[in-house]
């Protein structure tokens, strides 16, 4: 199968203003999840970003890009399954590992036979019809492609994502998810940012037809509303931000950064109805606690802001991409 995958995800879409733009915490995301409401799911998700190089001086780390379908955690028993596609930057032994890969958790990773290479534009689409997935992965910069249909049991299309996230070590029933040490990949812009919900509409992260949440990768957040991936806060130390989007809802970067600066910030205000204080001179400050951010299918209530981003409950925590270890399979999630 081919497909024209760069053309993919350039459709003009409105953009919900900054205040409609939620925010969370995650041990191991960061980006932005877009949520289905009213009853509709998605389709599909695209994005494209340029390969990040990894910075090995520090020691191991990991660090994936990716965009995918599912495993937000939006439901109250929390998502079984999430379906991605993306590439990776890896520091081992010194030295610097790329590749590309896909996932249809709770099934083992997949690395894709293509060449990546520092600089790379890659560009990537994730879609699912009924039981069929399909996985369309280019590097725009060799010219070179990779294309999956696949079958798989139940998939998740409630929420799409355009995620960096530092990767998780599982077990074989994945769960115990504990996050890797994160490389230090600088910083990577996702372009071309766009999701097709099940009715035909599509739209730019923060279309007005979903639910967008901004969401900071924090070492040690919890998960909400019974998430299944990386319940164990692990041991990455670094952290990464994402910025605002663009003023079309279909850019933004996300910044590396270690565990100091990923995690302070100064008190917030009283916290809202969601459960999130106002904003402090870090990074989102003044999370609730014990309120936090209420995921839809949380159980948390709103509180007073706290001092700390750290005081408050973080986002769903919904996994990361895995490795064979503990005696058995490793996810990405």
């Amino acid at each position: 199968m081919t497909a024209a995958v760069g053309a993919l995800g350039a459709l003009p879409a409105s953009a919900a203003a900054a205040s409609n733009i939620q925010q969370a915490a995650s041990g191991n995301w960061s980006g932005y999840v877009a949520s289905a409401t009213g009853g509709k799911n998605f389709s599909s998700v695209s994005g494209s970003w340029t390969q990040p190089t990894a910075n090995c001086t520090s020691g191991s780390g990991y660090a994936a890009f990716w965009v995918g379908l599912g495993g937000s955690g939006s439901s109250s028993d929390g998502s079984q399954a999430l379906e991605q596609a993306g590439t990776e930057a890896d520091c081992s032994s010194g030295q610097a590992k790329y590749f590309a890969w896909y996932e249809l958790v709770p099934a083992a990773p997949v690395r894709l036979g293509l060449t990546i290479n520092p600089g790379d534009r890659i560009t990537t689409r994730v879609g699912v019809s009924g039981s069929t997935v399909t996985i369309y992965l280019t590097d725009v910069t060799s010219g070179q492609s990779a294309s999956k249909t696949l079958t798989m049991n139940n998939p998740d299309t409630s929420s799409a994502e355009w995620i960096a996230e530092a990767p998780s070590s599982c077990g074989q029933d994945a769960t115990s998810c504990s996050p890797l040490p994160l490389t230090n990949f600088g910083t990577v812009k996702f372009t071309a940012a766009t999701a097709t919900a099940s009715d035909g509409h599509t739209g730019s992260v923060s279309d007005s037809d979903w639910s967008a949440t901004q969401v900071a990768l924090q070492p040690g957040a919890d998960g909400l509303g019974g998430a299944q991936f990386a319940t164990d806060t692990g041991a990455s130390s670094a952290g990464a931000t994402p910025s605002s989007l663009s003023t079309d809802g279909q850019s933004f970067s996300v910044a590396w950064s270690d565990g100091s600066a990923a995690t302070s910030s100064s008190s917030g205000g009283d916290g809202s109805a969601y459960g999130y204080g106002g904003a402090g001179s870090g990074d989102s400050g003044g999370y609730g606690d014990p309120g936090g951010y209420v995921y839809p299918g949380g159980g948390y209530s709103g509180g007073d802001g706290g001092g700390s981003s750290s005081d408050g409950y973080g986002y769903g925590d919904p996994g990361g991409y895995g490795y064979y270890g503990g005696g058995g399979y490793a996810y990405s999630y």
